[in-house]
Formats: structure tokens, C-alpha cells, sequence
């Protein structure tokens, strides 16, 4: 296993204690992360409603359901993110739900600003983008792949809107908003089913 991942497993998260660190942060005025900023805390706001609502709407289709039960093996997935990410907030409640459905995958989740050397090995075009998925292999401790920062569907939007006008600004990420709304979390799965199946 690679010194980084071992570490950042150490000092790693559950989902329901990564839920309560950003909650009890909220509570203090702060966000997760080494910045700290009232947008950023807005951020953070924003997304804990957000996963409230989909920790209880989001469903996993009953296919992917039993593909993820008919993995080979048990894994560990390793989720870099922070509580102020939009993405993260879209993305977590989903691989939580997989994470359980499965009985074979266990979540575990750190703090990009926590975890630099981690998150340098898992760049996207030279960004700490994330949320990143670190598939590990629970047996061997060996890490099989990666997935994120962000379904698709969702990049080629990003990129696209930067392509026209040139900056990510707020009506972008309202877009992006509204296609993870219209998704419901299904490309989010198929693409690591598909990575898992893969491996």
C-alpha cells in the first residue's frame, strides 16, 4: 500500500462522522479545509441540505444493486473531498448507498487540505479536484483505480460552459446543479460499477 493511502486510511472517516464533522463545524461558523471564508461556509450550508434531501431520495437501481453485490472481492473506497464542494455533496450520498447496498465496499473519507500528499497522487489535468474515489483492495492494500472528480455528463458541461465564456461562475454551477437534479445519480453509478467491474 502506498505510504499516502495508508495514512490518509488511518485518519480516515465514516460517512455518518464526515455528515457530523461538517455539521459540528457549521455550528462553530467554519467549513471544512485550511481556507476559511463566508462563501465558503455558505457552500458548506448549501450542501448539507442538499445531502439531507438525498441521503432520502437517492435510490440505487435494483440492476446496479445486484452488480454491486456480485463483486469478486472487498474493497475499500477512499473518498478525498471537503464540506464546502458542490460535487462532493451531489456525489457522496450516492457512493454511501452503493458503499452499503454492496456489503463488500467499506467508505472511508478524508480531507483534501488534510491530506496534500494523498491528493497530489490523484490529480485532474493538475487540480485538487475532487471528490476522487481510490478503489483499494482490502486483502492486498493495493490501490486498483480511481474515479471523479465528477460524473461525465457533468465534465463535459463544466468544460463546455469554460470553452464559451471563459470562467466558472455562479450560473454554471446553478447548471450543474440542475443536471445532477435531472441525473438522480445514475451515471454517478454506472460509471463505477463499471470501473469496479473493470478492475
Amino acid at each position: 500500500m502506498k505510504i499516502p493511502v495508508a495514512k490518509a486510511l488511518f485518519n480516515s472517516h465514516s460517512y455518518p462522522e464526515y455528515r457530523k464533522l461538517v455539521s459540528d463545524l457549521l455550528l462553530e461558523g467554519k467549513s471544512t479545509g485550511n481556507e476559511q471564508s463566508e462563501d465558503l461556509k455558505h457552500y458548506s450550508e448549501l450542501n448539507e441540505t442538499r445531502m439531507n434531501r438525498l441521503d432520502k431520495t437517492m435510490k440505487i437501481t435494483n440492476e446496479n444493486s445486484l452488480k454491486l453485490k456480485n463483486l469478486n472481492s472487498e474493497y475499500i473506497w477512499l473518498v478525498i473531498s471537503e464540506g464546502w464542494c458542490g460535487d462532493a455533496a451531489q456525489l457522496l450520498p450516492i457512493i454511501n448507498k452503493m458503499a452499503i447496498d454492496s456489503g463488500k465496499i467499506e467508505l472511508k473519507i478524508v480531507m483534501r487540505d488534510e491530506n496534500d500528499e494523498l491528493m497530489k497522487l490523484f490529480l485532474t489535468n493538475k487540480k485538487k479536484s475532487i471528490p476522487i474515489v481510490i478503489v483499494v483492495e482490502k486483502e492486498t492494500g493495493s490501490v486498483l483505480g480511481s474515479w471523479g472528480p465528477r460524473p461525465k455528463g457533468a465534465t463535459y458541461l463544466i468544460n463546455d460552459y469554460k470553452k464559451e465564456f471563459g470562467v466558472i461562475d455562479e450560473t454554471v454551477k446553478t447548471n450543474l446543479q440542475l443536471w445532477y437534479l435531472k441525473d438522480k445519480g445514475l451515471s454517478t453509478q454506472e460509471e463505477i460499477i463499471n470501473l469496479m467491474q473493470n478492475l
